[in-house]
């Protein structure tokens, strides 16, 4: 009798020493739910990387290829849109801006 209580013992401590769980452990609530939140789940990626990727956008939208700027150039003088309606706006900026004066 006094054996198995001993054997009892010894097998409640080695129980109690492998099954512990410490505080770190059960702060990560992956133990209770292991799948991520919706809201969560988009922070794995980086902001840097999205704000990096709307900087990029402005500064292409600011630094306009000069195709562009000779065609809104010539959008806004009128004589020069109804000359790019027959011919082109490339014909019609050369035509109408190509040729600049210096006095």
């Amino acid at each position: 009798m006094r054996t198995l209580i001993i054997f009892t013992f010894l097998a409640v401590l080695v129980m109690a020493a492998t099954c512990y769980e410490s505080r770190e452990s059960m702060e990560s609530h992956e133990h209770y739910y292991p799948f991520i939140n919706r809201r969560r789940a988009n922070d794995f990626i980086q902001a840097d990387t999205r704000l990096g990727a709307v900087t990029q956008e402005r500064i292409r939208e600011r630094t306009k290829a000069p195709h562009e700027r000779q065609r809104e150039m010539c959008e806004d003088y009128y004589p020069c849109e109804l000359y790019a309606y027959r011919h082109g706006y490339a014909a019609a900026y050369k035509h109408y801006f190509g040729r600049r004066r210096t006095k």
